[in-house]
């Protein structure tokens, strides 16, 4: 049972990462491709390991903080764990299929 309360709050988080857009560009993260791992564990803790389009980045403060106070916000979330990595870098490659005709890269 606690697997299936994992994987609904893992669905949640992906949906809120889509309300979570780098000011830059009007594409959400998740679509982007900026989050590569999504984790909740049986206690409610949710391990999210993302990037951003470059470590230069201007928002490089306020979108894990608004990933943080977003994610916080689901039921069953008892706390967030956010890692920022630069390895492996971010590239165009990485965004979806929408994001890359939403951009107009198609």
């Amino acid at each position: 049972m606690e697997s299936i309360n994992e994987t609904v709050i893992e669905a949640q988080v992906q949906d809120v990462l889509r309300t979570c857009f780098d000011p830059e560009i009007p594409v959400d993260i998740y679509e982007l491709g900026l989050v590569y791992e999504i984790h909740a564990d049986a206690a409610g803790v949710v391990s999210i390991k993302m990037t951003l389009t470059s470590p230069h980045c201007p928002a490089a403060q306020s979108i894990p903080a608004e990933v943080e106070a977003k994610v916080k916000e689901i039921p069953g979330v008892t706390a967030v764990q956010i890692d920022l990595v630069w390895d492996p870098p971010w590239d165009p490659s990485r965004m979806s299929e929408a994001a890359r005709l939403q951009m107009g890269m198609m």
